[in-house]
């Protein structure tokens, strides 16, 4: 009876300690984007999920600035002839228009006055991103400042979603003459990790689902310690 009374109390213990889940990762960052090439691994399990660069040639006279997904499977948000420079409050979802060009920003001579693409004259903005953890389509976004010749870029920061197919919403962007926030509605800067419980002693244990509120009782008495 004693070994069942502990059992059952077990059952009821492990269903309170529930891993305390997160729903957006944010990673701060302040990388220029050059002529090489960053990746952004979002969920941090060491793959790369998207590169952005600027490609240069002619003699550092015509650039492209791209967004390129680092699998088949991933997608960037698209409008019209290149990637979406999405302003804040704007949702990335399973109605996103996905594609893979990555298109943004490209320049053409020397004067730099033949610059076209959806991110021309565009300050700050975000890239809406779609990638897979395990099979399952998560969403995410790249926050990136626009800097010098239309093409320069600096990419300010980057998250994502981690419950499967829910959407994401980009975060405010304040004026130009403040810098975005590091925080936002719904953000972790840490991954979900899970709840860890004080143990509960064999004498509580034995008492099954009516020792419950004693061991609340003493991990409350424990953390007030």
């Amino acid at each position: 009876m004693y070994a069942l009374a502990a059992g059952a109390a077990g059952v009821s213990l492990f269903a309170l300690a529930l891993p305390a889940e997160a729903k957006i990762v944010y990673t701060p960052a302040h990388i220029n984007i050059g002529g090489g090439r960053v990746g952004i691994d979002l969920n941090h399990d060491g793959i790369a999920d998207f590169f952005i660069y600027v490609n240069i040639s002619s003699g550092d006279c015509a650039s492209t600035l791209l967004t390129r997904p680092a699998q088949q499977s991933n997608g960037v948000v698209e409008y019209g002839l290149g990637e979406a420079a999405l302003k804040g409050n704007r949702k990335v979802g399973h109605d996103s228009p996905f594609g893979s060009s990555g298109f943004m920003a490209a320049r053409s001579d020397c004067s730099q006055s033949h610059s076209w693409g959806p991110w021309v004259n565009v300050n700050k903005a975000y890239v809406g991103l779609k990638f897979l953890i395990k099979g399952k389509v998560h969403y995410g976004w790249a926050r990136i400042k626009m800097t010098h010749v239309h093409v320069g870029a600096i990419l300010t920061g980057y998250a994502y979603e981690t419950i499967p197919n829910k959407r994401i919403y980009t975060w405010p962007i304040k004026t130009d003459n403040v810098e975005e926030s590091d925080s936002g509605p719904g953000a972790s800067l840490t991954n979900p990790i899970p709840a860890t419980p004080q143990p509960a002693s064999l004498g509580i244990l034995a008492l099954g689902v009516p020792g419950v509120p004693l061991w609340r009782r003493k991990e409350s008495v424990l953390v007030g310690n």
